[in-house]
């Protein structure tokens, strides 16, 4: 069955975070940060600074607070498995505690003029986007988890792996692989181009005159009578 997440878990992925907090704007004159890098669970209205969290609106509201690695959203592993489960999502240690990533980060490039050399089948990798993982993890971010749990994630991975099989079974059965099938299609052009016919079409000739049969001047029996 399709795993249930909490309503504000998808609208936590898409808030922007750690910018300046328009309400309490003159709070960072007084020595005080006001950039918005809390989150409250019940109102699910956005990102919010610890002034905005303090407000009685907001009292015995359940929060959870959103930090940054790489310049990318991130959140203690302590604190989100409050709410929601995590398991197989990677963990990473920053600052002697275990974080773990919101959203799907860009891949990274290998050097300029380096191939990947790496062969071994057993790298773990995101189900979503394919990220190298460490040990046995599944994904990647809390976001790659929700897709990769989704009925029709599933339902397409599924897809296209019975569409692989069935692919790999037909290229077996005629030529065992895409090398011999383009080869027998090379070859069989090849024979078109070369084919001959065995005896050359006749050319038509002229109907031969049957014999005995006489073949008279134009003006053959014409009777000329002179006055």
């Amino acid at each position: 069955e399709e795993e249930e997440w909490p309503a504000w878990v998808r609208p936590l992925l898409k808030t922007s975070f750690f910018g300046p907090c328009k309400q309490h704007a003159s709070a960072s004159t007084h020595g005080h940060k006001s950039e918005c890098n809390m989150y409250c669970l019940h109102c699910n209205n956005g990102s919010l600074c610890s002034l905005c969290l303090a407000s009685p609106s907001h009292k015995h509201h359940p929060a959870i607070q959103i930090r940054r690695s790489s310049y990318h959203d991130v959140i203690r592993a302590s604190e989100i498995q409050k709410f929601v489960d995590i398991t197989g999502v990677q963990t990473y240690i920053i600052n002697a505690a275990k974080i773990v990533f919101l959203n799907e980060r860009p891949q990274p490039r290998p050097a300029k003029g380096l191939t990947n050399t790496n062969t071994n089948t057993n790298t773990c990798r995101c189900l979503v986007c394919h990220r190298t993982l460490l040990h046995s993890f599944a994904f990647c971010s809390l976001a790659c988890k929700i897709v990769g749990t989704s009925k029709n994630f599933r339902k397409e991975k599924l897809c296209m792996e019975m569409g692989r099989s069935d692919s790999e079974k037909s290229n077996k059965e005629h030529g065992h692989g895409h090398g011999h099938g383009r080869r027998r299609i090379i070859k069989n052009k090849i024979d078109q181009m070369s084919f001959t016919p065995s005896t050359p079409p006749q050319a038509q000739t002229a109907a031969k005159r049957r014999k005995g049969v006489p073949h008279r001047a134009p003006m053959a029996g014409v009777l000329l009578v002179q006055y």
